[in-house]
């Protein structure tokens, strides 16, 4: 069982603290990480009426690792109280989007431009073809190029191939 440090980073709520996070979990309308979170900080605190838990108890009676409780008071001693409560957010995607800026603009002149030989319009399974013959892209897929169209207000079937529609429009 892995080793906590309880005297490195000792929790001391005030009671707005302990009020708001006793609020939050006995309302439960926030993530469940979240509520977890607030039961560690509850229960790990200095100033506790009942006396402070071990982190050992705090992971057995919540469920979760030692190490987890360590991360959450650290976090709040050392960054405070928002980032102890609430998951930290991604620096980068997963992974990057296929259709940048550079892309999409020769995305949208080709939808500008007229369609091959013997086509009537642009698919979207053309211009992924497209996109690939040009080395724009290694591979890609409809719906990416689909998602990146939605952006735009252009229309691969209008008898305007302008990116953006005119103003005035039919009434029906």
């Amino acid at each position: 069982m892995a080793r906590s440090t309880p005297n490195l980073y000792p929790v001391r709520l005030t009671a707005e603290q302990r009020e708001a996070f006793t609020g939050l979990t006995a309302v439960g309308r926030a993530p469940a990480a979240k509520v977890r979170h607030a039961h560690v900080l509850l229960l790990a605190d200095r100033d506790r009426p009942g006396g402070r838990y071990t982190d050992a108890q705090i992971a057995d009676a919540l469920g979760m690792h030692v190490n987890t409780v360590a991360r959450v008071r650290k976090r709040f001693v050392t960054e405070g109280q928002a980032p102890a409560l609430d998951r930290r957010p991604r620096a980068t995607p997963p992974v990057p989007p296929k259709i940048d800026g550079r892309v999409e603009a020769h995305l949208i002149a080709t939808c500008c431009s007229p369609p091959p030989a013997g086509r009537a319009r642009w698919t979207l399974a053309l211009l992924a073809g497209e996109l690939t013959r040009r080395g724009l892209v290694a591979s890609i897929s409809v719906e990416a190029v689909r998602r990146a169209l939605k952006k735009t207000s252009s229309s691969r079937g209008a008898s305007s191939r302008g990116a953006s529609r005119s103003a005035s429009r039919p009434g029906s």
